[in-house]
């Protein structure tokens, strides 16, 4: 009698590495550490090309992108479909969304990048993934993840602010508290004392209890 051994996907958590790989795209073969460089790196996923949500996500994140430029943010999808699907898709994004694709789609047919990052889940469906979210920073290390079912379609706007969100508290002693927006008061770290807060926050800040003192975003 032969034992069945259940097969065990390990899933990438915050901070690990990002696997690297090489698969085809509208832009040509992309090797995904090189082609990232020092830049900051958004990676998701769609369920299939001539999909509905999908046609208006990419059109809203084509439309987007300068705002991920500014912010040193490369951006790249991926379907389980072959290339010549993603450029026939291509057409029919530009024409219903009024946006032309300007990032590369990985041809992921294989399934080699959606088993990689365990984008497919098939308690939702056995053979598509799911919207899965990755942002990566420029030492290839993931520092967020968001896992979206089918029909319910993203909001880049809250990709852009949680990206601001990490840009910030990687170069400040601060902490960004709930529905926080680029410009809104941030929370310094618990850690730093009153003494030392004296002197990196010059524009001052209100101590509510002596672990939540706010003080105006230090880079504005």
């Amino acid at each position: 009698m032969h034992k069945k051994h259940k097969e065990v996907t390990v899933s990438l958590r915050l901070g690990d590495e990002v696997p690297d790989f090489t698969q085809e795209s509208t832009e040509g073969p992309i090797s995904f550490h090189d082609w990232m460089g020092d830049s900051w790196t958004v990676l998701f996923s769609h369920p299939a090309d001539f999909t509905p949500v999908c046609t208006t996500e990419l059109g809203m994140l084509a439309s987007l992108k300068p705002e991920f430029d500014k912010r040193n943010v490369k951006v790249i999808g991926l379907s389980v479909d072959p290339k010549d699907s993603h450029e026939k898709w291509a057409k029919d994004i530009a024409e219903t969304q009024g946006s032309e694709l300007n990032f590369p789609l990985l041809a992921d047919a294989d399934r080699k990048v959606a088993e990689l990052y365990d984008m497919i889940h098939p308690g939702a469906d056995a053979t598509t993934t799911v919207r899965s979210v990755f942002v990566i920073d420029p030492k290839k290390k993931l520092r967020l993840t968001l896992t979206y079912p089918a029909p319910t379609g993203r909001n880049f706007d809250e990709l852009l602010r949680v990206i601001d969100s990490l840009q910030l508290t990687d170069n400040e002693k601060v902490a960004t508290p709930a529905n926080w927006k680029d410009g809104d008061d941030v929370v310094i770290l618990p850690s730093i004392s009153n003494e030392d807060a004296d002197k990196l926050f010059p524009k001052g800040y209100k101590e509510l209890k002596p672990y939540l003192r706010m003080t105006p975003q230090p880079n504005k």
